[in-house]
């Protein structure tokens, strides 16, 4: 069984001066150390920060002008449309600015478009929906920073757009009323990583901090929470504060539909982590956007009727199973095809489409896709002559800046580094292809296709503690920019035959210096010819956290092992 490289961060010493001073144990300030929080001051901001740590909103350029011109369509009662994407991340943006407009007096309607029918953005075409509402003010949420068309002629016809987004600008900006995006050239802000939702927390800092109802702000961090983790975005900075707040928050919600929500999810009244968020909360809500049904989401956070509250929260779970069924067809297929064709051993980038693809599920199966052959992988829909691409890579490479250099052949694009989505027409695929392809080879080396799993720290099982345990909650939450810390411990014994659970996970007992640990392996059934009772194993491992009758148990979730 191939083995992945193990690198092991070396003992540094600003991990002893951040123990020492803090008082922590040296493993959990030298986990702190490889994230380059390198002293005890920012140490501390990063166990310990609050949201009273964020920046000042008005830092973000645009802002001012948002601000004053949102004030002055409430008071002249002008109507105002909320214009958001259909991801978890749009939808939850939409949510708290509509409820923020709509506590301040706004006469407020909102739009999200269909993903299957409209695709990404605002277009020109969406101006007769601006005619039709009588809107004299469009904000933009997650989206429109490349909606140039749009924004031109919405100004011509008499109407002021503000676009809030955090996606890459292009070569000119829109001419709006306000922009607010902290990675345009000219912004200075402080912290460049924001979901869409976090940037509408950053308005809405403002806005109802300059109206007198700043208290409210604390209930719209729970939604941040949620679509920041959902946008895979980086949890470091403020997304680590609003994020960690956000989860407190989640324990006690008054809102109707996200307590449906937690309820369908077995969640309610429990300690909610980034990793429910992720894998059961996020899922259900974008499953209504994938499959071309956001508004049903929407509808869910603002409804007042608890029978309709649980028919919504069902109905998503519903649509979750359907998306989960049709993403696993779709991995299936493209999976035999890779193999059966040898493409990942002739291709640094995978790219495949089929026009029986679901166009909302194939970014999802790009991930799976990406993390089992350890290569970016780019993933399209074949409809009406256009091929719709979503794509996702590793970290050693920025897929949206190879996507830059192949811009000839797009109808559109956009993305992040590691998340992409495109539209061409399907008869240039094959050229793109060559053009990718050959981008991807000149910046990925082969070396950097091959996995790495980068250890924290080599520790003895002895080590695990009450205090290491306290302190290792308050590294949460994890995530890009903020991994969950992998430790190494050697020599570990195997003191019980090691158990096949449900056909595809592995459970045995592990043992050092009297200490003893039950440990997981999640879909690492390969493993059991591997390993027996007695054998003495270095185990490459994180902790995993569960409550059994109301306490709180750690075993060791195993990445990889070796006879030692």
């Amino acid at each position: 069984m191939e083995i992945s490289q193990w690198l092991i961060a070396p003992r540094r010493a600003e991990a002893e001066i951040i123990a020492k001073k803090l008082g922590i144990p040296l493993p959990i300030a030298q986990v702190l150390a490889n994230r380059k929080v390198l002293s005890p001051e920012e140490a501390e901001a990063f166990l310990f920060g609050t949201l009273d740590d964020l920046h000042d909103p008005y830092l973000l350029p645009g802002v001012d002008k948002a601000v004053e011109r949102i004030i002055s369509a409430v008071r002249q009662k002008e109507r105002i449309l909320v214009f958001g994407d259909y991801d978890v991340d749009g939808v939850l943006s939409v949510v708290i600015l509509l409820k923020a407009l709509k506590s301040l007096g706004a006469e407020v309607e909102y739009f999200i478009p269909e993903r299957l029918k409209d695709g990404y953005g605002i277009k020109e075409d969406h101006l007769k929906i601006v005619w039709g509402k009588k809107a004299r003010l469009v904000i933009s949420v997650d989206c429109g920073i490349k909606s140039l068309d749009f924004a031109a002629k919405a100004k011509a016809g008499g109407v002021d757009v503000i676009i809030t987004d955090h996606h890459l600008p292009g070569d000119t900006l829109p001419d709006a009323a306000a922009l607010i995006n902290p990675v345009l050239e000219d912004s200075a802000y402080p912290y460049k990583a924001l979901a869409g939702v976090g940037v509408v927390y950053k308005l809405l800092q403002a806005l109802l901090s300059r109206e007198g109802k700043a208290s409210a702000l604390p209930h719209y961090v729970k939604m941040v929470a949620i679509g920041t983790i959902a946008d895979v975005a980086e949890l470091r900075g403020e997304n680590r504060l609003l994020v960690k707040q956000g989860l407190i928050g989640l324990e006690k919600t008054s809102n109707l539909g996200l307590r449906s929500l937690l309820e369908n999810c077995g969640l309610q009244k429990k300690r909610i982590t980034e990793v429910d968020i992720g894998f059961r909360i996020a899922p259900r809500i974008n499953a209504a956007g994938r499959m071309g049904a956001a508004d049903a989401a929407v509808r869910l956070f603002f409804t007042e009727d608890e029978e309709e509250s649980y028919r919504l929260a069902l109905w998503l779970n519903e649509v979750n199973a359907q998306r989960q069924e049709e993403e696993e067809r779709i991995y299936n297929e493209a999976f035999s095809r890779v193999k059966k064709n040898s493409l990942d051993q002739r291709y640094k980038l995978l790219v495949l489409g089929c026009e029986k693809w679901h166009r909302g599920v194939i970014g999802i199966v790009a991930s799976k896709l990406k993390d089992f052959f350890y290569r970016p992988v780019l993933l399209f829909h074949y409809e009406d002559g256009k091929a719709h691409g979503s794509g996702r890579s590793i970290s050693e490479l920025s897929l949206i800046h190879c996507l830059d250099e192949c811009r000839e052949f797009f109808l559109d694009y956009g993305g992040h580094t590691l998340a992409v989505g495109c539209i061409l027409m399907r008869d240039r695929l094959d050229l793109f292809k060559q053009k990718i392809n050959s981008v991807v080879e000149q910046r990925l080396g082969d070396e950097e296709l091959r996995k790495r799993i980068r250890i924290d720290a080599q520790i003895n099982l002895s080590e695990i503690d009450r205090s290491f345990i306290e302190n290792f909650h308050r590294l949460t939450p994890f995530g890009v920019g903020n991994p969950k810390p992998v430790f190494l411990t050697r020599g570990v014994e195997i003191i019980n035959t090691p158990q096949l659970i449900q056909d595809k996970h592995l459970k045995f007992l592990v043992r050092q210096s009297g200490r003893t640990f039950e440990t997981l392996g999640w879909e690492k059934a390969e493993w059991i010819p591997e390993i027996q009772r007695g054998n003495r194993v270095d185990l490459v491992y994180s902790l995993q956290s569960s409550t059994f009758l109301g306490e709180e148990m750690f075993s060791l979730s195993f990445e990889e092992m070796k006879r030692s």
